[in-house]
């Protein structure tokens, strides 16, 4: 089985080139101010072994950007720019693929919702406030879309709904959850990705933001379907009162934990917050 191997957390390799990310826009605020150091930080995913870089758009909405004045269509431009910044490292490395990420609701509220999926919106709530930076991503030339992070069933659906109306779109469904079977809001992983089943246009559906150690359980859910994706976090925490992380990490045993995950079934692996380049070099090295 070919293992694809993604990228790790953008915003933790921003970081350590130096940037400032305590805003609620998060990495989305380099698109205005400093885009080289995002398309850098995919520069050294790609040189770590990465497979695919996922943009910075994440964090970057509509009304995200219209909270700092700006229109309609220069935050267009600048979500637009998150995947040029992408394609432009992808096409230095000289191999590769650019997912744009798709990012929850939760996110935008930059109140940790993602880590609990309490939301104030219903799915046609969701559906609307996803509508338009979908359409922008859908039409940036991505290779596919990355629905990463999503914490909720009625978010789920917002995103199945959206998918069935966009033709020519490919994507990856990826549920933040809070053990080795629920979503972040309890829904069982395999209602949340039969959703998708029998889309073809789906690659993938699997877990991000998630703990390693609830990585195998959810690979057995979701076995026997759809491609498995899993880029959990480092196995740190997130402390959002304090806006920290709690905890330590350690690249190797994240890579000989990437091995674990592919002989459970996982073909798409990589990493999400608190994971470096390091960590995606350490990837390559166990599944190469």
């Amino acid at each position: 089985m070919t293992t694809l191997v993604l990228d790790g957390g953008l915003a933790t390799r921003l970081e350590e080139l130096g940037a400032d990310l305590s805003d609620e826009l998060w990495s989305a605020r380099l698109l205005l101010e400093e885009p080289a150091l995002i398309r850098q930080a995919h520069a050294d995913f790609f040189a770590a072994g990465a497979d695919v870089a996922t943009t910075a758009s994440y964090q970057a909405t509509l009304p995200g950007f219209a909270r700092r004045g700006l229109d309609a269509a220069a935050a267009g431009r600048l979500i637009r720019l998150s995947v040029e910044l992408a394609a432009q490292a992808r096409d230095a490395a000289g191999r590769g693929l650019v997912a744009a990420s798709v990012g929850p609701y939760g996110a935008y509220l930059a109140n940790g919702a993602e880590y609990t999926g309490d939301y104030d919106l219903d799915e046609d709530g969701l559906y609307a406030w996803h509508l338009p930076r979908w359409e922008i991503l859908a039409s940036a030339g991505a290779d596919l879309l990355a629905c990463e992070t999503i914490p909720s069933y009625p978010e789920a659906k917002a995103l199945a709904r959206l998918l069935a109306g966009t033709p020519g779109v490919r994507a990856w469904v990826s549920f933040s959850c809070r053990d080795g079977e629920r979503l972040n809001d309890g829904t069982p992983i395999r209602e949340a990705a039969g959703l998708f089943a029998g889309d073809p246009r789906v690659v993938a559906v699997g877990a991000n933001c998630t703990a390693p150690r609830h990585i195998p359980g959810l690979i057995s859910c979701l076995s026997g379907g759809l491609p498995v994706v899993v880029y959990p976090n480092s196995g740190e925490t997130w402390d959002a009162a304090a806006r920290r992380w709690l905890g330590l990490a350690d690249p190797v045993e994240y890579g000989r934990a990437a091995e674990e995950w592919r002989r459970a079934g996982a073909s798409l692996i990589g990493g999400c917050c608190r994971t470096t380049p390091e960590h995606i070099r350490q990837i390559r090295a166990h599944l190469t």
